[in-house]
């Protein structure tokens, strides 16, 4: 893919911080764009900001019924989907595991790994009868190394992160683009939340340490061109300078 001009992407968690920023870098690259998260005030008024090329669906990604209506509506509304962002995800519980609790535990599962497989498992018959499509979902370096008060979350995104390398196993040959993205540490509320937890050194760091949300929201977009096919299959780090330099930030 060199232009995204007519093409179609779908992003989860798109009410704030990197969804948001990235619904805007999309459109403003020609994309339709594709709005989901819970929050229908949200997402409604950054689809008016955008204009005729945005739709705005409510639903909640833990839940497979919603999502697979979102996606068919999709469908319905411009012709196709070319593009996946899997980007929803929850933080809490920020807690020990000696005093979790275990619901809140559960539903941040539900959140982070199946809402990843239920939009996969929506759209890649979509793609594979088109010949292919590109799936990114949203990483962390919590999908890697253990972070304390963080058990949810870090099982979670490695949980994520090995989704992602089983569709480019299954699917590559389909024409399938899988792919995650670590973005580093991103000024958004999640950032604002983990600050007031002040549990382990990320919740130490100041604001000026994290990158904006547009510069995950550029890297997205990068990475649906075939500038970055070396990476299919891998994660990608927006910590590493030459990957800066190839999105353009540096």
């Amino acid at each position: 893919m060199t232009s995204l001009s007519g093409k179609t992407v779908l992003i989860t968690g798109a009410s704030r911080g990197i969804g948001a920023a990235a619904a805007r870098e999309f459109a403003q690259n020609g994309a339709n764009v594709v709005l989901f998260a819970r929050n229908k005030a949200s997402i409604d008024k950054i689809a008016n900001e955008i204009g005729q090329q945005a739709l705005a669906l409510a639903g909640n990604i833990s839940v497979f019924v919603d999502i697979e209506a979102a996606i068919k509506t999709t469908v319905e509304t411009f012709g196709t989907l070319d593009v996946l962002v899997n980007n929803a995800a929850a933080l809490e519980p920020i807690s020990h595991q000696a005093d979790a609790d275990p619901e809140v535990w559960g539903k941040l599962i539900d959140i982070n790994i199946k809402g990843v497989f239920y939009a996969n498992r929506c759209t890649l018959p979509i793609m594979i009868k088109n010949g292919g499509g590109t799936i990114i979902t949203v990483s962390s370096g919590a999908a890697h190394n253990p972070i304390e008060g963080w058990s949810a979350y870090c099982t979670s995104k490695a949980g994520a992160a090995m989704l992602t390398s089983c569709t480019d196993h299954e699917n590559r040959h389909q024409g399938i683009r899988a792919m995650g993205l670590s973005p580093g540490t991103v000024a958004t509320q999640m950032q604002r939340d983990i600050k007031a937890s002040g549990v382990n050194p990320v919740s130490q760091l100041d604001w000026s340490d994290h990158i904006p949300p547009e510069w995950p929201a550029k890297a997205l977009v990068w990475m649906c061109r075939s500038g970055a096919d070396e990476f299919i299959g891998k994660e990608i780090s927006l910590r590493e300078d030459y990957i800066r330099k190839a999105v353009g930030l540096i």
